[in-house]
């Protein structure tokens, strides 16, 4: 009976393993993201999967005290459980790649050492048990020890892309900020293309290996412009990509609490972020934030040339102002107080994303009629506020699910307000994630404004649930609650109908709960 109570906690052990190993690479294999998952999983995401994660570890105590009987207990509770993280996945599929497949051989040694050991001391029961219980745990460890040798791997695309960018000598636009980044590298891309030959990164390319692959595949002999996007989780990132992309233009879009949960404050977001004005010449920053103005202040005190950039809240060299019009925005773009275009776009531009594009095409060298004339056609990126009709119902619905932060949630909002004025608004969503002590006040804080402005809000799945119910009661209203997206997507299509609109705003993979 010892060898099938051993046996069933070794195989849920292993369906453990292969569903925190999915969650670690869709958090990049950063260690500590699994066992950060788990806990969210199995104490946040509702009251089966608690009852589960209890089953399952009072059911390890017999396997403990070498009971095998009450130990199969605990063994099918973690098998069938965390409820709603699936194996394979839905949004986020466990691919087999090289990497994923080291990771897992990492991850068997250490499970096997726990039992082997175990074994030796005469407790295999008790081993089986607690290996399949650590199973987040290992998965981290073993990204934490295969971060070392990676990182190596990844070196000689890293030297070959380097010596790519060398022989070509491009012009370099850095682009890094809390939000912003793939947007206003695809405004920059179209201002400087009439012009200039340009390649940008590609999606969220922004990472060392990403900005490596991204040269590697994308970039061709002759060109003059590359504008790269950086992102960071912490210091020192963006200061070893500038080592060998070298920015000759550094832009800094803005500063907010994306990404807290792992930078801790937003005084280390900034000085993460700072890192990428170091080596350049031309620096664009939007001094709508004081702590960007400072640093734009510091810049010019190096004898940098600074372009400061602004919605229209304070004195700056490039100005986006917006006037908002019965049939929509009227964006008026300002240099150095000479109007340079009017956009009329019926979409929710970031405006201090068109200062800095605009600015970092003056850095670039771009001429001010060239930039002018492309300035009407800018491209509106996916999934970023995307208006189109809803075939089914009629509605309009508002496409912002690539990411949320509160600044652009609270834009998201406005273009719903917009976009029906006397009908039915709804907004679909997750929350915003990794905002660290303030994810609750900031979600509670976005639902209290949709019910204010007239809007339902329709909560998905149970990630940030409770901070979303507690901002719509709080403003008066009631929540719809949905499991998934699907799911919201079904009780939109039942719901809405010409003259209304739907935002759907963030979406979440299914690593999330």
């Amino acid at each position: 009976m010892n060898a099938a109570a051993t046996a069933a906690w070794l195989v849920a052990g292993g369906l453990a393993g292969l569903r925190w190993l999915r969650v670690a690479q869709a958090e990049h294999y950063l260690p500590g993201a699994a066992t950060r998952f788990s806990y969210r999983w199995w104490w946040g995401s509702g009251p089966e999967n608690r009852l589960f994660v209890i089953a399952a570890k009072i059911g390890a105590v017999p396997a403990y005290l070498d009971y095998p009987v009450g130990a199969l207990t605990g063994a099918a509770a973690l098998a069938a459980g965390p409820i709603g993280l699936g194996l394979k996945g839905r949004t986020s599929r466990l691919a087999w790649t090289r990497r994923m497949r080291t990771l897992a051989a990492v991850w068997v040694a250490l499970e096997a050492a726990v039992v082997g050991v175990g074994a030796v001391a005469g407790w295999t029961l008790g081993a089986a048990a607690l290996a399949a219980l650590l199973a987040p745990v290992l998965v981290d460890v073993a990204c934490w020890m295969t971060a070392p040798l990676e990182r190596r791997l990844a070196g000689k695309w890293v030297t070959q892309a380097a010596d790519k960018l060398a022989r070509a000598h491009p012009t370099v636009v850095a682009i890094t900020g809390s939000y912003g980044k793939t947007t206003t590298k695809a405004y920059v891309a179209h201002l400087v293309a009439p012009s200039r030959s340009v390649v940008a990164t590609p999606r969220s390319f922004n990472n060392r290996a990403g900005l490596a692959r991204s040269v590697n595949e994308h970039f061709a002999p002759g060109t003059e412009v590359f504008v790269a996007e950086m992102g960071t989780y912490g210091p020192g990132e963006i200061a070893e990509m500038c080592a060998w992309v070298a920015p000759a233009v550094a832009v800094i879009t803005a500063i907010g609490p994306v990404h807290l949960e792992r930078m801790g404050s937003e005084d280390r977001i900034v000085t993460a972020k700072a890192e990428i004005l170091e080596t350049a010449g031309t620096v664009v920053l939007n001094v709508d934030d004081p702590r960007l103005a400072a640093l734009a202040d510091t810049a010019a005190a190096q004898g940098k040339k600074v372009y400061r950039c602004s919605a229209g809240g304070v004195v700056a060299d490039v100005v986006a102002d917006v006037v908002v019009l019965d049939e929509g925005a009227q964006r008026v773009v300002v240099v150095a107080g000479e109007r340079v275009a009017v956009i009329d776009r019926d979409d929710a531009m970031a405006p201090t994303n068109i200062a800095c594009a605009v600015a970092a095409a003056l850095g670039v060298g771009i001429d001010l009629d060239v930039i002018a004339r492309a300035l009407p056609t800018l491209p509106t990126p996916d999934h970023r506020l995307a208006a189109r009709p809803h075939q089914a119902t009629g509605a309009t619905l508002l496409d912002d699910t690539f990411n949320s932060n509160p600044a652009g949630a609270a834009r998201a909002l406005s273009a719903l307000a917009q976009a029906a004025p006397e009908g039915r608004k709804v907004v679909v969503t997750p929350g915003m994630v990794e905002l660290g002590h303030r994810q609750h006040e900031e979600n509670a804080a976005f639902a209290m404004a949709a019910v204010r402005m007239g809007a339902e809000v329709v909560v998905v799945g149970r990630t940030n649930r409770r901070a979303l119910v507690d901002g719509v009661t709080r403003a008066g209203g009631r929540a719809v609650l949905v499991d998934d997206r699907d799911a919201g997507v079904r009780w939109v299509g039942q719901h809405v109908g010409p003259g209304d609109a739907v935002l759907f705003e963030n979406d979440l993979p299914d690593t999330y709960p």
